[in-house]
């Protein structure tokens, strides 16, 4: 069945967590407004995302194998699309790291970077100048909270969401003058999790970021009893971020 007029959304990391959601809301639209091409590198992944999609497996949804860390992977996808036409990209694939710096590769770490910032820069980089030609477009970019206020033992996760934070802010600069739309998520409105309130609170109320990394310092190293219970915290944090597959 060909939906009529439906928007093609692109959505990668869809074998778990919020691309999984996202793509089987979208494809569900009561309206039949979007047809989704659901991405995940591993397609041996995808029988959670088939079981969610249910009806609209190959219909209003197809799964699609696309790695964002490979650049032949990005444009064996996109040309494998209908006039390569992308109308909303949702970049939502991403990994997470936790742990002090020492412990920590630098291979591992650019590694990371190369999932959390690269791939969307690849995928903007193939998308984006189909989308100009076409003077129509919207790329939504899955952020994070750690992308405006770092947290402890998430050094270099935070740094990768810093940097997609100012990508997006000055990509959307030159998209306007092609009217495309550059939308993150979450901003203060948007935020999906009231556990990271306490964060933007400290940060919204002290710009400079001393607030924050006071209280951290006090609550962590002069409350030896906070110590245990702050790490737990930060590892239910760390599942609760719903990554999904590059």
């Amino acid at each position: 069945m060909k939906v009529m007029g439906a928007r093609k959304v692109l959505v990668t990391g869809c074998s778990s967590g919020i691309g999984l959601a996202v793509a089987v809301r979208l494809a569900k639209d009561e309206l039949r407004r979007f047809k989704v091409v659901a991405t995940m590198r591993d397609l041996d992944r995808r029988e959670a995302l088939e079981k969610a999609a249910g009806e609209t497996l190959n219909r209003s949804l197809e799964i699609r194998q696309l790695d964002a860390t490979c650049e032949d992977s990005i444009r064996e996808c996109v040309n494998s699309l209908s006039d390569r036409r992308v109308d909303v990209l949702v970049n939502n694939a991403g990994v997470g790291m936790i742990g002090s710096l020492e412990c920590q590769s630098v291979s591992d770490m650019q590694e990371l970077f190369s999932t959390n910032f690269f791939g969307l820069v690849r995928l903007v980089k193939e998308l984006l100048p189909d989308m100009k030609q076409r003077q129509s477009g919207h790329i939504v970019v899955m952020s994070s909270v750690l992308g405006f206020q770092g947290l402890l033992f998430n050094d270099v996760y935070a740094a990768s969401k810093f940097a997609v934070e100012g990508f997006c802010e000055s990509l959307a600069v030159q998209a306007m003058k092609f009217n495309l739309i550059v939308s993150k998520n979450p901003p203060f409105r948007h935020q999906t999790n009231r556990l990271y309130v306490p964060l933007t609170a400290m940060k919204h109320a002290d710009p400079t970021g001393q607030l924050p990394i006071d209280a951290f310092y006090k609550m962590i190293f002069q409350h030896d009893r906070m110590l245990n219970a702050t790490l737990s915290i930060l590892r239910i944090l760390h599942r609760r971020m719903g990554h999904g597959a590059a």
